[in-house]
């Protein structure tokens, strides 16, 4: 799939429009160029509109000798002999008019047809890494961790992230981000045997951090219909399509939970600190064992982890049998920024709570992560990405089985 570049969103939702389904949109030059990093298979970049000519220009030169096999395609409000000139010495495939997208269509046509006669028409199938977020009691935060995780992960389009809500019942992953879903996985009903990309996309609703969801059904009624085997077909397509799939589960070990946790590569565990959510987060972990979900990579992350409320976190770590991997404090901004809309890692990159969730991040996703951290990190901030310096799992672009 193509990668698009432009920093007007509207411009951006525009070429989005035109591009095939599943074109991933960033937002500046270096955010594709990380993509392209990432994703080898890749055939074509737009450069938009609001790219800057020289800046484009001289991703293509970057990319004619890194990455032969993608296309660069430049989309100009306006531009002349001179430009159309400049363009192919740099090494751009095709030059097109922001208001002739039949040319753009063909140009992509064209580079896909480059791509296969210098790669062949069979590539690596990506196969994204299952990160879901559980807790056997609700309002621990749960929502709060998962859309956080997502949004970190997917790193305004570095990475292509798609977050399921799986609390069939009372989901708010949509509220939460201020959607508005006009589809949901209630829509994939019945599509058990049958369902494929190209039916399962038109059900995901676009972020504008580049994050795609799959909303819970607007009638919790409807989590009756919603079989294990579906969920787990979902799953397994979306790995063929997206580097990471963050699932928010029910908090309960109920059948769609149990099939998500059957594909789960790297679980993150929320628990606050009091006693009825820590004896449940036992019991929950001993079943867990007991189902061999995500042995070795799982993630517990400690909320509301206040000194005042009379336990420790070395006295929960003690119960429980697990090491902390991030800690959260309470905090009024959470809340705040939750009933804004905007989740606390994008209005608030500095707060301790997004450098634990960051932190988090870089443990879930391994070496090499880098995103949004403040540009003069604190003794906190400092110690958190130490912490996360020491993640034991890797991100698994590609999974191995």
């Amino acid at each position: 799939m193509p990668v698009v570049a432009e920093p007007e969103a509207d411009s951006l939702a525009a070429l989005l429009d035109l591009l095939p389904s599943g074109t991933q949109g960033v937002d500046t030059v270096e955010r594709a160029k990380a993509w392209l990093e990432l994703h080898r298979d890749e055939y074509a970049a737009v450069l938009g509109p609001g790219i800057d000519l020289d800046d484009a220009l001289k991703l293509c030169e970057q990319l004619r000798t890194n990455h032969p096999t993608v296309s660069v395609v430049l989309v100009r409000a306006d531009f002349d002999t001179a430009v159309l000139a400049r363009a192919i010495r740099a090494g751009a495939r095709d030059v097109v008019a922001v208001e002739d997208p039949q040319a753009l269509t063909h140009a992509l046509e064209r580079a896909l047809e480059v791509y296969r006669a210098l790669r062949g028409p069979d590539g690596a199938q990506r196969s994204g890494t299952v990160v879901s977020v559980f807790s056997p009691k609700g309002g621990v935060g749960k929502t709060t961790v998962a859309v956080n995780l997502a949004l970190m992960l997917a790193d305004h389009g570095v990475r292509r992230v798609c977050l399921i809500d799986l609390d069939l019942a009372f989901g708010d992953v949509a509220i939460t981000m201020q959607l508005f879903p006009t589809h949901s996985i209630e829509h994939a009903v019945g599509a058990e045997h049958s369902l494929d990309l190209e039916a399962l996309e038109p059900l995901l609703t676009r972020h504008a951090d580049s994050l795609m969801v799959l909303a819970a059904p607007g009638n919790p009624d409807v989590r009756e219909r919603i079989s294990p085997l579906l969920v787990t077909r979902i799953i397994g397509l979306l790995r063929q399509h997206f580097d990471a799939i963050v699932i928010d589960t029910a908090p309960a070990f109920d059948d769609p939970v149990l099939a998500a946790l059957d594909e789960t590569d790297e679980l993150v565990l929320v628990a606050s600190l009091d006693v009825p959510t820590l004896k449940n987060v036992k019991v929950a972990l001993e079943t867990l064992d007991t189902l061999g979900v995500a042995e070795g990579h799982r993630h517990l992350l400690l909320n509301h982890a206040d000194d005042a409320v009379g336990i420790g976190p070395e006295k929960v770590e003690a119960i429980l049998g697990m090491e902390a991997t991030s800690r959260i404090q309470t905090s009024i901004d959470i809340a705040a920024a939750t009933n804004s809309g905007t989740p606390i890692g994008l209005c608030a990159p500095d707060h301790q709570a997004a450098r634990a969730l960051r932190a988090l991040a870089s443990t879930v996703a391994g070496d090499g992560y880098t995103a949004g951290a403040p540009a003069t990190p604190t003794d906190e901030a400092t110690s958190l990405d130490a912490e996360a310096g020491r993640a034991r799992a890797r991100f698994r672009l590609r999974r191995n089985p």
